[in-house]
């Protein structure tokens, strides 16, 4: 296969880019997701047409997001991307003084780019676009759950205004009747080239048509950013009269093995999850966290049970909002937030050294802490459990299997279907 570096994609969170490398591979490009900048690696041998660097860049300081966002889109440069993508949340999940404006300003800057495009939507999982706005299931952003993000709470439904507070450039919205007109889309964008040095565009964007024709009009672009549903248009674009790559792109779902799944996300799709879960008769333990902060939980008490059970376990610090709140104010944030990473780090590990081969995670944090258990490795991207819940197999670990989800997606039946999606038996 001709190697051709299409995409280099930069992620805020190890589960957002895992989503991103998911709809990427569904194009058809062989896509590889990385956990930091990796030291040693032939994209060329590997015949790598996406790459994504994932990084913890989305709650960092200004400055070291900067950096090392920067640091990351230059290492895919040099190894011969075509675009950079810079990759965030569907319901863009920043605050006024959030990360997306410096970075994306940065890489206009750097590299000498006029102007990117903004597309946090993503229909498949009732993430739209209209006339400027972004809607979460039908409802304007600042009106849905995200409001109460512990976090990121979000605070304008408007992309323009969330951009613009932000960034040091404009940020101008392409209406959905301008983005498929040719001739006013041209004089609209050649007005905008001969008065600003950069700015950022917003196209409206409910669904796969209009995914095409941003892809179609916008994919030129040497910066570009968004969340992981332009990624399949944009993918298909660069392949467009390429030949497919040989015997599939993709690695087997499925491998032999015990599994261990951990839940930190308190989204509400994650808690009903849980439930679910545990409705089936399959066994879970919530991480007391009083117990937890005082030094009477503690991993080795946990991975008893886990090593001890049949069946796959589920760990999970899952909470619903008020309780959340409430250990946040007798423990701290910070604080609580580092334990209960600190001990999903420590499970992870212990599962690993004893042969688990499936992990499945849900939650950004998680996931991140999950990722510091195992070896420094390149994960090939497969099939998808959900939308943007693709099954991961490192390059150095072949039998082993992740699958890594941000809080909101999947189905109530999530855990069960990874569970089945990833497993087989011995010998088969």
């Amino acid at each position: 296969m001709t190697y051709h570096l299409y995409l280099g994609m930069v992620g805020d969170d190890f589960t957002g880019s895992s989503d991103a490398a998911s709809f990427a591979a569904k194009s058809g490009l062989k896509t590889m997701l990385f956990d930091g900048i990796p030291q040693e690696i032939d994209l060329k041998k590997e015949g790598v047409q996406a790459a994504i660097i994932a990084l913890k860049s989305r709650m960092a300081p200004v400055e070291e997001a900067k950096q090392i966002t920067l640091e990351a889109a230059k290492w895919l440069r040099a190894h011969g991307a075509e675009h950079i993508y810079s990759k965030y949340c569907s319901t863009f999940d920043s605050t006024p003084k959030g990360n997306i404006g410096p970075i994306l300003d940065n890489f206009l800057e750097h590299f000498g780019a006029k102007a990117s495009f903004l597309c946090p939507a993503l229909p498949v999982n009732g993430r739209v676009v209209k006339d400027g706005i972004l809607y979460i299931n039908g409802v304007p952003l600042a009106d849905s759950p995200m409001k109460h993000h512990p976090l990121t709470p979000m605070w304008d439904s408007r992309l323009k205004n969330l951009m613009e507070a932000q960034s040091q450039y404009p940020c101008f919205e392409v209406p959905h009747d301008l983005l498929y007109d040719d001739a006013a889309l041209k004089a609209f964008l050649t007005d905008l080239d001969s008065r600003h040095e950069h700015y950022y565009l917003v196209p409206d964007y409910a669904d796969d048509e209009d995914a095409e024709r941003i892809a179609a009009v916008f994919g030129d672009m040497l910066v570009q950013s968004g969340g992981s549903g332009i990624l399949t248009a944009l993918g298909q674009r660069y392949l467009k009269d390429q030949p497919k790559a040989p015997g599939g792109h993709m690695p087997p779902s499925q491998t032999a093995g015990r599994a261990l799944l951990l839940a930190g996300s308190c989204s509400t799709a994650t808690q009903q999850q849980i439930k679910n879960f545990i409705a089936k008769g399959h066994q879970a333990v919530k991480i007391d966290a009083d117990k937890l902060m005082a030094g009477t939980l503690t991993a080795d008490l946990l991975w008893e049970q886990v090593k001890g059970s049949a069946e796959p376990c589920l760990i999970y610090s899952t909470a619903p909002a008020d309780e959340v709140a409430a250990l946040q104010q007798r423990y701290g944030v910070e604080p609580l937030a580092a334990k209960i990473e600190g001990l999903m780090t420590d499970l992870a590990r212990m599962a690993f050294a004893a042969g688990f081969t499936r992990f499945i995670v849900a939650g950004g944090e998680t996931s991140g802490a999950v990722m510091k258990a195992l070896p420094p490795d390149g994960y090939l991207i497969g099939e998808s459990v959900a939308p943007g819940v693709p099954v991961m197999v490192p390059a150095g670990n072949p039998a082993v299997r992740l699958v890594l989800k941000s809080g909101n997606f999947g189905d109530p039946q999530f855990f069960d279907t990874a569970l089945q999606f990833t497993g087989k038996e011995e010998g088969k």
